[in-house]
C-alpha cells in the first residue's frame, strides 16, 4: 500500500500521469477508482490517458457509462468507465467484456458491480482533504500492479 498527497489539480493530474507510465507496459491493467464526487477520479484519469500517449480530450464518461481511448500510435486502448448511474450487474451493459479485455482498464464507482471485478487490480481510493488537496491511497491486488505502487 502506498498513500500520495497531491495539492493541486495539476499534481493529480501529473500523479496519474507517473502511475501510467509505470503500468503502459502491462497487457491488461485494471485500475479501480473509489472516492466521492469531485475527489479527482477523472483528473488522475487525464493522467493515464496521458502516460498512454492519448492525445484526446479526456472527461467524465458518467452518462455514456464508458469511453474507449486509442493512443495516436493506436498501440495503446484505455478503457475509462464510470459506473455511477449503473444500477447492478442485470443491465445491457457488457462490462465483462471490458474488464476482461485488454489495456488500460480505469473504472470509476467500482463497487456498484463488486461481483464482476477481476482477481488483479490496482485499487485507488480518493479522499478529498479541501479544495485543492487530495489524498490517495494505492492498493495492489494481484501480480500487475505491484511494480507501480512500490515506485511511485
Amino acid at each position: 500500500m502506498k498513500v500520495k498527497v497531491t495539492y493541486s489539480e495539476s499534481e493529480t493530474e501529473a500523479l496519474g500521469y507517473e502511475l501510467g507510465l509505470l503500468l503502459k507496459d502491462e497487457p491488461k491493467v485494471v485500475i479501480l477508482l473509489d472516492g466521492d464526487l469531485g475527489s479527482g477520479k477523472t483528473t488522475l484519469t487525464k493522467g493515464l490517458a496521458r502516460a498512454l500517449g492519448i492525445k484526446d480530450v479526456v472527461n467524465s464518461p458518467t452518462f455514456t457509462l464508458m469511453k474507449k481511448y486509442k493512443s495516436k500510435d493506436r498501440l495503446k486502448t484505455l478503457y475509462h468507465l464510470d459506473l455511477y448511474r449503473l444500477e447492478g450487474v442485470g443491465s445491457d451493459f457488457d462490462l465483462e467484456e471490458y474488464i476482461d479485455g485488454q489495456g488500460m482498464i480505469v473504472v470509476e464507482w467500482p463497487f456498484q458491480v463488486e461481483d464482476l471485478l477481476p482477481k488483479d487490480y490496482l485499487l485507488v481510493k480518493l479522499n478529498k482533504l479541501s479544495d485543492t488537496m487530495r489524498e490517495f491511497t494505492m492498493t495492489c491486488v494481484g501480480i500487475p500492479c505491484k511494480r507501480a505502487v512500490q515506485y511511485i
